[in-house]
């Protein structure tokens, strides 16, 4: 029966005769996204984000990072979802730029304005009557997820606490899901001054789902993404 040794090496016996194949490591791949890659990953992540925030909204829910303070920026003061998400990125701009270049600074603002434009496009083309919180909660949070790290592989963020963990990830090493969890509680603490304990306990879940798909999936030290600067 073939196996695999520690030195990687694949043997393999047949009758008497011993087969012994060097086996080498896989590399990753060195070729840089083309600007039709990075276009369809803001494309495909716009769509996921989008569409979990709607089951959110519509839960009356709240999640972490940067959609989080514009959900609570929407529900004290009554704007659009949509505006709120792109006015409270811009302040985060400055780090981007400083900290993670002008490309991932771009292609950041980009996905900023077509997450906010793709928020308000569900809002008035998908109508969600009524949908349970637990299952917004982990559906809208798995979407969310999904969508975030199909950015991040393509050197992106949706800005705010994004980038705010990508910089915190390449300086110190630390986990992407771990600093976006450590903001992500306290956004929801501030959550208690706006929703029912019951909401916010549903909203933590979604928001343990969102970062638990990225501490699970975004490791760059086996995945790289070729387009990063």
């Amino acid at each position: 029966m073939p196996w695999i040794n520690l030195r990687g090496h694949l043997s393999a016996t047949l009758g008497k005769v011993t087969i012994r194949l060097q086996t080498s490591p896989l590399r990753s791949s060195n070729v840089r996204h083309s600007l039709v890659d990075d276009a369809q990953a803001v494309a495909t992540a716009v769509v996921l984000v989008s569409l979990g925030l709607s089951l959110l909204n519509t839960a009356g829910l709240i999640t972490g990072g940067t959609p989080g303070l514009a959900f609570l920026i929407s529900y004290a003061t009554g704007m659009r979802l949509g505006v709120a998400l792109f006015l409270v990125n811009i302040p985060f701009y400055a780090l981007a730029w400083r900290r993670l270049g002008g490309r991932f600074t771009l292609r950041t603002a980009g996905a900023v304005t077509a997450l906010s434009g793709g928020v308000e496009l569900v809002h008035r083309m998908l109508s969600v009557r009524a949908v349970d919180a637990p299952y917004a909660a982990v559906a809208g949070g798995l979407l969310i997820g999904l969508g975030l790290l199909v950015l991040f592989r393509h050197g992106a963020s949706f800005g705010g606490v994004n980038t705010l963990a990508l910089f915190a990830n390449q300086r110190w090493g630390w986990s992407v899901g771990g600093v976006q969890m450590a903001v992500d509680g306290l956004i929801l603490a501030a959550a208690f001054a706006l929703l029912d304990p019951v909401r916010v306990a549903w909203s933590l879940v979604g928001a343990l789902v969102v970062n638990a798909v990225l501490i699970l999936n975004h490791r760059p030290d086996r995945y790289r993404t070729s387009s990063a600067e």
